[in-house]
This record gives C-alpha cells, sequence and structure tokens, in this order.
C-alpha cells in the first residue's frame, strides 16, 4: 500500500494503475518530465534569473536607510582669534607697539603670546535619521532591465532544450526497450523451434527409428541457442534500467511497456508523408538568436554608460550634543534637506570604450556562430530525413524477407515431416527465418530512432501534450 501510495503521488496517474499495468511511450515521457532532475534544474534556473531581473528592477525604486551614529570628543580643538582684545592675538601686535616687531617674533618663536585659546566642541555627539535615495535619469540601468528580460527567455529555452533532449532520449531507450523484447521473442521462438525438433529426434530414437547422432546433434542445436536468450534477457534488463533511469524513477519499480514495433509499420506511410525540413525551432538557433539579442542589449548597456545620471536624496536626522555623561543631558534637535546628484562622465582611462569594443567582438563571435549551426543543422536534417528514408526501404525489404523466410521454413518443415528433407536443411531454413525477422525489427528500430532525432533537430516535439498523459 505504501509503494502505491508513493507511486501515486510521484508519478501521477501514469504510474498509479499497479505495476502489472504496461505504460504507453506517452506516459512514460510524462514520467520523466515531471522527475527528471535535469528539467528540474533548468526550471529552477528560471526562477533564478527572474529574481535577478528583480534585483535589477529594485534599483529603479528608492532606497532606503536608517542609520545611527555617536561620537565622543577625547581631545577638543583650539582656536585662535586675531581680533582686539584677545590675549596674544590682537590687532595691536605689530611693530608700531610696546614691544618692537622683532622682539614680537621672538617672543612668538619661544612660545610667547597666548597659550590658552578657546576649545570648541561638546563631549558627545549624537546622530539617528533616515536617508533615501532614488536614481532620476538612469539609462545604462535602464537597459539593463531589457537586458534581464532577454536573459529570462534564454533560460526558458534551455529549459526547452533540457526537455526535449530528454524526450529523445526516453524515445530511445523506450525503443530499445521494445527491440529487445521483440528480439528476445525471435530467439525464444527459434529456441523452441530447436526444442520441438529436438523432442522429435529423442522419440524417434526411443523408439528405434533415428540414431544417437540425430539426438545429440539437435540436443547441442538447442543448447547454442540458450546464450543468445540470456544476452537477450540481459539487454531487456539493460534498455529497462537505462529507461528507468530517465525516468526518474527506482530501478526496482517493475516497468511494462506496452505495443511492440510492428504495431509502428501501420503509421510509417504517416510519418513519412509528415517530414518537414523546417529547422527554424531548432533549440541551438533560437538559443543563439536569443544570445545575439542579448549582445546587442549588452553593447547599448555599455554604449549608455557615456549617458549623465540624475539622481534625488532626501535626509532627515535627529542630532544631540551634550558634555559629560553619554547618558544624560540630551538636547535633540532635528535636520532635513533634499538634494540632486547630476554625474557626467568625462574620462575614464579608456575603460568604456574597451568595454564597449569588447560587447562588439563578442556580437560579431555570435553571427559568425550562428553562420556555422544553420550550416551545420541543415546538414544534420538532410542527414535525418535521408536516413528515414532509407529505414522506411528498409522495412519494405525486410518485411518481404520475413514473409519469403517465413513460407520456406513452412515448406521445408512439411518436407522434413515426411522426410523429404534433411535436419540442417530444416535447421537452415530457422536460422534464416530468425535473422530475416531481426533485421526486420531492427529496421523499424532505426527508422523509429532517425524520426525521433529528426524532431529533435527540428524542436518540434510537442511537450504540452505529454503533460495530458500524467
Amino acid at each position: 500500500m505504501l509503494r502505491n501510495l508513493f507511486l501515486a503521488v510521484a508519478f501521477g496517474a501514469a504510474a498509479t494503475a499497479a505495476a502489472n499495468t504496461p505504460m504507453t511511450l506517452e506516459q512514460c515521457i510524462a514520467v520523466a518530465l515531471s522527475e527528471s532532475p535535469t528539467v528540474k534544474v533548468a526550471d529552477m534556473e528560471i526562477t533564478r534569473i527572474d529574481y535577478s531581473r528583480g534585483e535589477t528592477l529594485s534599483q529603479l525604486l528608492p532606497q532606503v536607510n536608517f542609520g545611527a551614529n555617536y561620537s565622543r570628543m577625547l581631545a577638543k580643538q583650539v582656536m585662535y582669534m586675531n581680533m582686539d582684545g584677545f590675549p596674544g592675538g590682537g590687532a595691536g601686535d605689530d611693530a608700531s607697539g610696546d614691544e618692537s616687531g622683532d622682539a614680537a617674533a621672538a617672543s612668538r618663536a619661544s612660545g610667547g603670546g597666548n597659550t590658552t585659546g578657546i576649545k570648541m566642541g561638546l563631549d558627545n555627539s549624537y546622530q539617528i535619521g533616515f536617508s533615501a535615495a532614488m536614481p532620476l535619469i538612469a539609462p545604462q540601468l535602464w537597459k539593463s532591465l531589457k537586458l534581464s528580460d532577454t536573459q529570462i527567455l534564454q533560460s526558458v529555452e534551455q529549459a526547452r532544450a533540457s526537455r526535449l533532449d530528454l524526450v529523445n532520449q526516453v524515445k530511445d531507450a523506450y525503443y530499445a526497450l521494445m527491440l529487445a523484447t521483440d528480439s528476445r521473442d525471435v530467439v525464444q521462438q527459434s529456441y523452441d523451434m530447436a526444442a520441438l525438433t529436438h523432442d522429435i529426434y529423442k522419440k524417434q530414437y526411443d523408439a528405434g527409428a533415428a540414431s544417437d547422432y540425430d539426438v545429440l546433434r539437435t540436443s547441442v542445436a538447442m543448447k547454442n541457442i540458450e546464450p543468445e536468450l540470456m544476452q537477450a534477457d540481459i539487454a531487456i534488463k539493460q534498455a529497462r534500467l537505462q529507461l528507468l533511469v530517465l525516468m526518474g524513477v527506482d530501478a526496482s519499480f517493475p516497468l511494462e511497456i506496452t505495443g511492440r514495433l510492428a504495431d509502428y509499420e501501420n503509421s510509417l506511410n504517416e510519418r513519412l508523408l509528415a517530414i518537414d525540413d523546417d529547422y527554424s525551432q531548432n533549440t541551438s538557433l533560437v538559443q543563439n538568436r536569443l544570445q545575439t539579442r542579448m549582445l546587442h542589449d549588452a553593447l547599448d548597456v555599455q554604449r549608455m554608460a557615456w549617458f549623465p545620471t540624475l539622481s534625488a536624496t532626501i535626509n532627515y536626522y535627529w542630532n544631540s550634543n551634550s558634555n559629560g555623561s553619554p547618558f544624560k543631558n540630551f538636547r535633540w534637535s532635528n535636520s532635513s534637506t533634499f538634494g540632486l546628484s547630476l554625474s557626467l562622465p568625462i574620462y575614464t582611462g579608456g575603460a568604456r570604450y574597451s568595454r564597449q569594443r569588447q560587447a562588439k567582438v563578442q556580437l560579431l563571435e555570435s553571427e559568425l556562430q550562428r553562420d556555422n549551426i544553420e550550416h551545420t543543422v541543415s546538414m544534420q536534417v538532410a542527414l535525418a530525413i535521408d536516413n528515414i528514408k532509407q529505414n522506411a526501404q528498409q522495412i519494405s525489404s525486410t518485411k518481404e524477407s520475413v514473409a519469403q523466410a517465413t513460407r520456406a521454413h513452412d515448406i521445408m518443415e512439411r518436407s522434413f515431416s515426411i522426410g523429404a528433407a534433411s535436419y540442417l536443411d530444416l535447421r537452415d531454413s530457422e536460422l534464416a527465418l530468425t535473422r530475416s525477422r531481426l533485421a526486420h525489427y531492427q529496421s523499424i528500430y532505426n527508422f523509429l530512432v532517425a524520426d525521433s532525432q529528426l524532431e529533435l533537430l527540428r524542436g518540434t516535439a510537442p511537450l504540452d501534450s505529454y503533460k495530458t498523459q500524467r
């Protein structure tokens, strides 16, 4: 019960039907899209970039701060004033006074004159208040917001790329599991035919109608197929584990799939007619376009560094000054200011020019990369389409080969039953039929993989339709 409950919560409707219910390809993809750590990380990256944009947007809003400051005067400043009546510093202290100019100078040099002065300031100083600042004209900051929007779009496209790649991997793993299962069935049929022949010869030997060599030969033929059965079982296990890993499911989950490769033969013509070489939605191209757009925005940001900025500030403080103990004799008074700050960059040692040139070089690099990506993707799409068409022809050829091998085996089986054919002739027909069936399933698998690869290159996987499968 706990296991079923966990599956119901983790995998939704696709996995709630117990372990014995086979899962379709669409259901496996839906589970993978909802449980894959890669997809979750890509979605979290979108959230992170969105928060980063909010951080940039906050710089356009007022920034309000609260502050408090206390200072204690350790040594007060002494002030001397040059005025009448001030001891040692009056206006009459010159050459026409009671003392000659040379004597006065000597007196000052020897430390004479006023030695007391006036001490200024109070022992304790307090300041508490608020300050607010807000940009009024900030061209570089405005362009940064546009750059953040493009970064969000790029993160969304990267998340889509992760989903497209995951869909392609799940399809390949699902097709591989079907191929391993169908191949195992073919080998099992070959083993059953060898076992039946061995049983016939054994009965004939017991009745005295067959030699001991015939029994041994059929037994060896049957034993030679057993390793192939073991290899087929290992291939099924490996393919199932690969699919479970991509789905984000525990390896102990007894996954079963529905359908066989032969079921896709009826839709081959529809798939061939639906082939399209339009790769405008290729995720590499889309990301490159967004990257180029982002570099354009980054270049504009660097250009805006040449423009002036204007900001407004408002301050409101409470001040107190006192002598003696810092915990009493408070005398509070308030003050407030409003100001505008204009900043016009003139010379920064060439830093702005260098950053602007760097942005231009990066933009040119992105445009060159786009040409290379388009050339590469166009070749890959053309190759995938050729593979699809060749595999379709191979499917038709192997299907005809299976029909002929089946007919030849039926004829040889009837001839063997009446003694008109030897066991070697029968065994050759069995091996030919087995190879034809395996080749037929392999051609269908190759066709499906090539079709999935074309879908990945074109970036047209119906991601929204898989949500309804959960």
